[in-house]
C-alpha cells in the first residue's frame, strides 16, 4: 500500500511539473518571444533560408522598432504568411532611390555595414526610380536585404505598425550561424 502511495505522490508531482512548465511555456510563446523560421533568400547574405530566430514581442510595447532593425511582420498580401525585412524608413521619414540607391530624408543611406557596395536599389510598383515618399505615422518602410530577390516596400508599400509581431534579436539555429542580431545603426 506505502508503494502505491508514494508511487501517486511521484506521479502528481511529474503532472504538476508538466503544467507549470507548459503555463510557462505558453506565456514566453505568447508575450515575449517567439522563433522564427527564416524562408527564402530575401535577406541573403546577412540571413539565409532555413535559419531561426527568436523574436522579440515585447519591445514592440516599449517602443516601435528602429531604422536597420530587422522586424517579422504579417504579410501584406498573405496576412498568414510572416515575413522578415530591415527598416529602412520610420514615420517621418522621406524615402527616395535614385541611381541604384536609398536615399534616407535626401541624404544617401549609409548600409556599407550589411550589405556590399555593389548592391543596387531599384524602384519598384510602389516606389519609383527618382520619385519620394514620405512615411505616414503608424508605418514603416522595409526592405530585403538581397534587394533584387526581396519582395518589399517598394513594390507592395508601408508595414503597418499594427501587423508587425517583433524584432529578431538572436539566431539560434543552426549553431554555426547563431549570434545576436546587431542593429547596424
Amino acid at each position: 500500500m506505502e508503494v502505491l502511495r508514494k508511487a501517486y505522490f511521484f506521479l502528481l508531482d511529474i503532472l504538476q511539473t508538466l503544467i507549470l512548465a507548459a503555463a510557462a511555456f505558453v506565456v514566453v510563446y505568447m508575450f515575449l518571444f517567439r522563433p522564427f523560421e527564416v524562408k527564402g533568400e530575401s535577406m541573403y547574405p546577412n540571413l539565409h533560408n532555413n535559419e531561426y530566430l527568436i523574436t522579440n514581442l515585447i519591445g514592440l510595447k516599449l517602443s516601435d522598432p528602429n531604422l536597420g532593425d530587422i522586424i517579422v511582420f504579417k504579410a501584406p498580401n498573405e496576412i498568414e504568411r510572416d515575413f522578415i525585412k530591415r527598416v529602412i524608413g520610420i514615420a517621418g521619414d522621406r524615402v527616395s532611390i535614385r541611381d541604384g540607391h536609398v536615399y534616407l530624408n535626401q541624404e544617401q543611406l549609409d548600409e556599407s555595414k550589411y550589405l556590399k557596395p555593389s548592391v543596387k536599389t531599384y524602384g519598384g510598383s510602389f516606389l519609383q526610380e527618382g520619385e519620394e515618399i514620405l512615411v505616414p505615422e503608424g508605418y514603416f518602410f522595409v526592405l530585403g536585404d538581397n534587394r533584387s530577390y526581396s519582395s518589399d516596400s517598394r513594390e507592395w508599400g508601408f508595414v503597418p505598425k499594427n501587423n508587425v509581431i517583433g524584432n529578431s534579436i538572436v539566431i539560434y539555429w543552426p549553431l554555426n550561424s547563431a549570434g545576436i542580431i546587431k542593429n547596424p545603426y
